[in-house]
């Protein structure tokens, strides 16, 4: 062989021995790299719990990638499973935080229920709470119970002399009324309007039934449906007191609530 020939295999050599040491750590490197990222998710038990496939498949192309590494020529081999693990990581990774958001938008939207129920609950126990202090009031303000139901008299002063206008004086009474109506939907009440023997007996019945018919507008201007309302007129029957006196006279001349119970049910009329 002359000198010219080996210097020339020898430089062919050289090159090869450079291109597969330029091939060898590349590949090392991508075996390194690809090493790392599955450390990472393997350690991370949200990824297992979640990915366990991909982290599976992350292993064994790493494991391939480690194997061929030893071989000669395997250099592109060695890159290309590298790459498939740190891919198979990748994934892992992309599911595991994918799954945790959900996993966290749900646990939010249970809390934002959970506070809406009990704000409900907080409401309607304020509301129950509500009920039951006006029902109270209801139950001070009523004269007596009757077979008819719990009655609530209005007296004369209320209305002028002759007149079935309510005056000012019996909005409290009236507002109280309606707030209970409407923190009780199925009661129901009857409104009654009696007078005392003054005047003939016609002019009686319709002053004592437009009396009634006055609080009734009220509760319907203010929101209670009217069919939660029977009037009533009685003229001067079933007076509460005699009428040879003023203060008797006076007593006679009123209007009377009538509440149904909590299920909506009146006592018979008179």
């Amino acid at each position: 062989m002359s000198l010219k020939s080996k210097v020339l295999g020898g430089l062919i050599l050289a090159g090869c021995a450079s291109l597969y040491g330029c091939a060898g750590q590349h590949s090392e490197s991508a075996v390194q790299q690809a090493g790392a990222d599955f450390q990472k998710v393997k350690e991370d038990s949200n990824v297992l719990r979640i990915a366990p496939k991909d982290v599976i498949r992350a292993g064994e192309s790493l494991a391939r990638a480690d194997r061929l590494s030893s071989y000669w020529g395997s250099g592109s081999d060695v890159v290309h499973y590298a790459y498939l693990s740190q891919r198979y990581s990748e994934i892992a990774r992309e599911h595991t935080n994918q799954v945790l958001n959900e996993e966290q938008a749900a646990k939010l939207e249970l809390e934002r229920q959970r506070l809406q129920l009990a704000l409900r609950e907080s409401k309607l126990l304020s509301v129950q709470q509500q009920g039951k202090w006006l029902e109270e009031q209801i139950v001070a303000l009523a004269t007596t119970q009757t077979d008819r139901g719990l009655v609530m008299t209005l007296g004369d002063v209320l209305f002028d002399t002759g007149e079935a206008e309510l005056k000012n004086s019996a909005n409290r009474v009236v507002l109280k009324i309606v707030q209970f109506l409407q923190l009780n939907p199925k009661r129901v009440v009857r409104i009654e309007g009696y007078t005392d023997s003054t005047g003939g007996k016609q002019d009686n019945l319709k002053l004592s039934r437009d009396r009634a018919q006055s609080v009734a507008d009220v509760l319907m201007d203010l929101g209670i449906d009217d069919k939660r309302i029977q009037v009533e007129g009685y003229g001067d029957e079933y007076p509460v007191d005699v009428n040879a006196s003023e203060r008797g006279r006076a007593q006679n001349r009123r209007v009377e609530i009538v509440f149904s119970d909590e299920k909506g049910q009146l006592g018979a009329a008179r």
